[in-house]
C-alpha cells in the first residue's frame, strides 16, 4: 500500500479569492481585466488587481508578463488544488471520515445518480479496497 504525505495547505482563500482562483482555473491563464470581466458583481479593477496580488503572495498564483500586462495562471493544478479542497472538506465538516462524506453526498444526490454512477462508484470501491490491501 502507497501512503500518500500530507502536503502542507495553502492558506485558505476568502470567497473573492476563491472565485478569482475559478475564473483562472476554467481560463487558464488570466490578466486582471479578464477575471473582472468574468466575476459577478465585480469590484474596481485596482481591487481585483490587489487580490489576485494577495493571492500571488499567498502561493497560489504566479504571473509572466505579456507586453504591458501581467498574466496570472494557477501554480497548481487543478487535481491538485480539488484534493486539497476536498481534504478540508473532509477535516471541516466530516471529522477526515471519507465515508461519513461520501454518505452525505448519496444522500443529497442520490436522485440524480443513474445505473452507470453507481457501477463506477464500485468499481472505485474495489479498487480502494484492493489497494488498501
Amino acid at each position: 500500500m502507497v501512503k500518500r504525505q500530507k502536503q502542507p495547505r495553502p492558506p485558505q482563500l476568502g470567497r473573492r479569492e476563491r472565485q478569482i482562483m475559478d475564473v483562472v482555473y476554467q481560463l487558464g491563464e488570466a490578466s486582471v481585466a479578464d477575471v473582472q470581466q468574468r466575476l459577478t458583481d465585480p469590484p474596481s479593477y485596482s481591487a481585483v488587481r490587489t487580490m489576485i496580488r494577495h493571492l500571488e503572495g499567498k502561493g497560489h498564483l504566479r504571473h509572466r508578463r505579456e507586453g504591458t500586462k501581467y498574466v496570472y495562471r494557477p501554480t497548481r493544478s487543478r487535481e491538485s488544488a480539488s484534493r486539497s479542497a476536498l481534504g478540508h472538506l473532509l477535516d471541516t465538516f466530516f471529522g477526515g471520515s471519507a465515508s461519513d462524506a461520501v454518505a452525505a453526498i448519496l444522500d443529497v444526490s442520490g436522485d440524480r445518480l443513474t445505473g452507470h454512477d453507481y457501477d463506477r462508484l464500485q468499481q472505485l470501491i474495489a479498487q480502494a479496497r484492493q489497494e488498501g490491501q
